[in-house]
Order: structure tokens, then C-alpha cells, then sequence
């Protein structure tokens, strides 16, 4: 059963570059500072919380996803700020500590850590760490991470990161410490290791129909019961775009997702997406793509299929305008997100 008064929506940028009106593109500076402006209305309609990811290539804007979510906090009230993803494998894990006890402290206790290993990698050679690595390398940061945490003196040694005796980590959180998530792909392991240290899912379903992923939802359900944690409520992430009309909506996702998917697969083999594909996954896959009671109907399925407690909608995928990006948020706010309640109260 959804509990429709905790349920919770977020939207989430990877930092894509805004385009303006004539098709030529804004500059990395410029889509920043729309990000900020996005998060600023987002607040004002009620959205639950925003998340920023990190990126070190050229077609996205963001690759300190921390610093922006500190511009969004200076004019906001409400939304809980949250990165998407925080790259803990080719990170510092003393210093996503301090960054995100900046947050919390400049926020007010709004922050939230989304910790994941990658799906891009480009930081990993950027900041010196071998791809061979990658399972290694993120199972010692997040064993450490969950020890600074804790906010105690820390004695820690490992093959990746720093030697600690007896070391405080700095400043200390006047909340309720980090709220922290673990952003996956889908993967078991991935599974079992969130419930093995008590932490909040959000799964990324970027293909393919949401129904599959009830498997893992179950196995972390029965892995948090094995290691007596309790069972978080689950968060999604998917793309999507929404429009006043419907065709209108398609057209602008169909240009500009498949332009930013295409262009991310010919670093990983993907063939380009053709239209058959999209149509498919707009219909019944992963894109929430359409005029309001269209995806609020898909979302609204989403959630009570997977017994969700939260739902993201990633937005501005592609080379988007700021009038596309924020009129989707408007419409997401003002629209689709009570028409979802409404449904799943009905359906209750």
C-alpha cells in the first residue's frame, strides 16, 4: 500500500548543456547558473528535492555538483538538495564528507548524499584511479565513508585511501547526520550491499519496462531483514519530458534524448536509437514523455507496481532550452505530481 502523504518527487540534471532559441548553445557558466534558477522555482513549487550530478565531459556543465546545490540552497527554503551521482570510487571519501556537512549545515539539514560508482568514467583517470579497480575501489571508499559518518574519531587504513589514527573529521552536522542513498543500475550485489549498511536505494531504470526490477526490490528487502536493517523506502529515477501537448512533448524528447543517448553510446558500443525504440519506451519503458495526465498516468503505474516511496524525474536530457526545461518543471509540479496522488488515492 503507497502512503500518498509521505510519497515523495524529485527531479534530477546532469548538468546537459541548455540551448538557446536559434539552436546554438549556451556556455557551461550559463547552464549552471539555469540550474540554480530551475532549483529556485522548483522550491517554490513544492518539489520535494533536486539532485545535480557529476560529469567531467564537454556536453555536460557540472562536475562539482556540491557547489551548485550550495547556489540553489542561498535562494531556497525547502527542497532537499541531493548530487546524481556523487562518484565515490574516484573520489575522496574525508573530503564527500565535508563537502556534504557544508551542505547540510548551509541548508539547514537539506542536504542529502547520493553515493554511486559511475556509469561514466571519465573521472577515474582524470583523478588517478585504474578502471581495473572499479568494484575494489568503491566497496573500501563506501566501508570508510560509512565510518566518518558516524562522526567519531576514526583509525582506518585501506589499499586506496588515506591512513587514519584516531583522526576527527570536521564540521560535525547540527541535524540528523548525512541522509544517505546509494544510486544503482541494477545489479544484486548493488542490492545487498545498500541493505547490508542501511542505506536508501534509488534505482536508475534508464531502459526497458519498470516491472523487471521487482526482483531486486524484493532481494533488498529480504537482504536488509539477513542483516537486521530496516527496509528504506525505494526511490526511481527515470528520464522523461512533458509538454502542454502531447505531440509537441514527443518531438522535443524524441530530438533531444536521443541525441544525448546517442552521443553518450559511441563511448559504450550502443547502436543509435531509433524511433522504434523510443516510441516503446515513451509507451511502456523508461521514458515519462507527454502532456500531464499522460505521464502522471505512467508515473502513477510506477510507483504501485514497485512500492515506491519516491520518484525522480531526470529533466533537460539533450540540448533543451530553459523555456522547454522550466515549463516541464512547472508542469511537473502543478500538475502531474497531485493528478499522481490523486490516481493512487483513487486506486487505494
Amino acid at each position: 500500500m503507497i502512503d500518498v502523504d509521505k510519497l515523495q518527487f524529485g527531479l534530477e540534471t546532469f548538468g546537459d548543456i541548455v540551448s538557446n532559441d536559434d539552436g546554438s548553445l549556451k556556455t557551461a557558466g550559463e547552464s549552471i547558473r539555469q540550474i540554480v534558477k530551475e532549483g529556485q522555482l522548483a522550491d517554490k513549487l513544492g518539489i520535494d528535492v533536486i539532485g545535480v550530478g557529476e560529469h567531467h565531459r564537454p556536453d555536460y556543465s557540472v562536475s562539482s555538483p556540491e557547489i551548485v546545490l550550495g547556489a540553489i540552497a542561498s535562494v531556497t527554503k525547502n527542497i532537499k538538495l541531493a548530487t546524481a551521482v556523487t562518484v565515490l570510487s574516484s573520489d575522496d571519501p574525508v573530503r564527500v564528507y565535508e563537502r556534504f556537512a557544508t551542505l547540510e549545515g548551509l541548508s539547514q539539514g537539506r542536504a542529502q548524499v547520493m553515493l554511486g560508482r559511475g556509469s561514466f568514467t571519465e573521472s577515474f583517470p582524470l583523478f588517478g584511479y585504474d578502471l581495473t579497480d572499479y568494484d575494489d575501489l568503491f566497496n573500501e571508499k563506501l566501508e570508510m565513508y560509512s565510518k566518518l559518518i558516524e562522526e567519531k574519531p576514526v583509525t582506518w587504513s585501506g589499499k586506496f585511501t588515506e591512513t587514519l589514527k584516531k583522526q576527527d573529521v570536521y564540521p560535525k552536522t547540527d541535524y540528523d547526520g548525512l541522509e544517505t542513498y546509494i544510486g544503482i543500475g541494477g545489479s544484486p550485489e548493488s542490492i545487498i550491499r545498500t541493505a547490508k549498511y542501511g542505506y536508501k536505494v534509488i534505482i536508475a531504470i534508464i531502459g526497458g519496462q519498470a516491472d523487471r526490477f521487482v526482483p531486486y526490490i524484493d532481494l533488498y528487502k529480504r537482504a536488509a531483514e539477513q542483516y537486521h536493517m530496516p527496509v528504506q523506502p525505494i526511490a526511481v529515477h527515470s528520464h522523461g519530458f512533458i509538454a502542454d501537448d502531447e505531440d509537441e512533448a514527443v518531438e522535443v524528447a524524441w530530438k533531444n534524448i536521443k541525441a544525448n543517448f546517442d552521443r553518450i553510446g559511441l563511448t559504450r558500443g550502443w547502436a543509435p536509437m531509433s524511433r522504434e525504440q523510443f516510441d516503446g519506451e515513451t509507451k511502456v519503458g523508461s521514458f515519462y514523455v507527454g502532456n500531464p495526465e499522460h505521464v502522471a498516468q505512467r508515473i502513477a503505474r510506477t510507483i504501485k507496481l514497485l512500492g515506491l516511496g519516491r520518484f525522480d524525474l531526470v529533466y533537460g536530457a539533450g540540448n533543451q532550452t530553459a523555456a522547454q526545461r522550466e515549463r516541464m518543471i512547472e508542469l511537473y509540479g502543478t500538475k502531474v505530481i497531485p493528478r499522481v496522488k490523486e490516481i493512487l488515492s483513487e486506486g487505494e
